[in-house]
């Protein structure tokens, strides 16, 4: 039986599951396993192959997610800063939410694996969160769901409607503009542009009135341009001119690898930027400096001078 051909969009579940890329690939090895170990006791007259793995899936979730709590985004833990100047301390005890590599996996729908739709599903219960994805994300039926979760048709039914009203907000996975859309791309573009020249002023009209910079390890969050530019300038002061950014795409959404300028010539990585662009303009800015982040996206460490900004 062909089970590696299943690896990317168990991986993308698990991720939904986990909001972790780390976990999820330890978790998917672990179905694939299973799944090779229990082979000769498969059964296609009850399951496809793919609705057999995912029960299989679901469950190693659901074991591993037992007396954990969510991993969140700074701005799910408290109100937003209005201190540009504030200790840049990483709080290291929070399993904080990883951005997915999209570019690593063969995954067919991208947009709910964006931040703030995962984000929102790491507030429910973990049952009610594979509910959810197992019927809206991957459109299986109730039935199946229920057969996944060892419940019932209406014990799944019931949990699908608390779900969908807790994560209401963030709007459906569907509704959300794509990265290559030459509207954001063209938006994305101009950022990346003011930011390599460090132009706040450019880069605050860049900005969403009500955009939000958040930067995880470190639990602070900002909300408004102004407070935003604010930031930017104390970046600046702090790392210099000279940035080079490269562009790609992390939880289905524009991402930037930025790069800041070293003493002695060259680039080192500085942060993973995800963002949201909305009505041309940028509105929500998640800054990963985690080098396991890092890692995960397979950056390299160094520019040389002239880095090209694609990979």
């Amino acid at each position: 039986m062909d089970f590696e051909s299943y690896r990317g969009e168990l991986m993308a579940f698990c991720y939904r599951m986990l909001g972790s890329v780390h976990e999820a690939e330890d978790l998917v090895q672990e179905t694939l396993l299973r799944a090779w170990k229990a082979r000769d006791r498969y059964d296609p007259a009850r399951a496809s192959v793919r609705t057999w793995l995912y029960r299989i899936a679901t469950n190693a979730c659901l074991t591993a997610l037992e007396g954990r709590g969510r991993r969140p985004l700074p701005s799910g833990l408290g109100a937003p800063s209005d201190d540009p100047g504030a200790p840049l301390t990483p709080a290291l005890d929070v399993p904080w939410l990883e951005p997915f590599p999209d570019g690593r996996f063969d995954v067919e729908a991208r947009a709910d694996l964006r931040l703030a739709w995962v984000a929102a599903t790491q507030v429910l219960p973990a049952r009610q969160r594979a509910v959810l994805v197992l019927r809206d994300v991957l459109a299986f039926t109730a039935a199946e769901t229920a057969q996944h979760l060892g419940t019932t048709v209406a014990a799944v039914n019931s949990a699908l409607q608390r779900a969908r009203a807790a994560v209401v907000d963030v709007g459906e996975a569907g509704s959300v503009t794509e990265p290559d859309d030459p509207k954001v791309r063209a938006a994305v573009q101009r950022y990346m542009r003011a930011f390599e020249a460090a132009d706040v002023p450019a880069l605050v009209r860049l900005l969403a009135d009500d955009a939000v910079l958040e930067m995880p390890p470190v639990p602070l969050w900002y909300r408004g341009s102004a407070d935003y530019g604010r930031f930017l300038e104390r970046v600046f002061v702090m790392r210099g001119a000279g940035w080079s950014m490269r562009e790609l795409v992390a939880s289905g959404q524009p991402a930037l690898a930025a790069y800041a300028p070293e003493p002695g010539g060259g680039r080192r990585l500085h942060s993973l930027q995800v963002l949201t662009v909305a009505g041309g303009r940028i509105a929500h800015n998640v800054v990963f400096t985690d080098p396991r982040v890092f890692d995960t996206f397979g950056l390299p460490s160094r520019l040389p001078h002239d880095g090209f900004r694609k990979f």
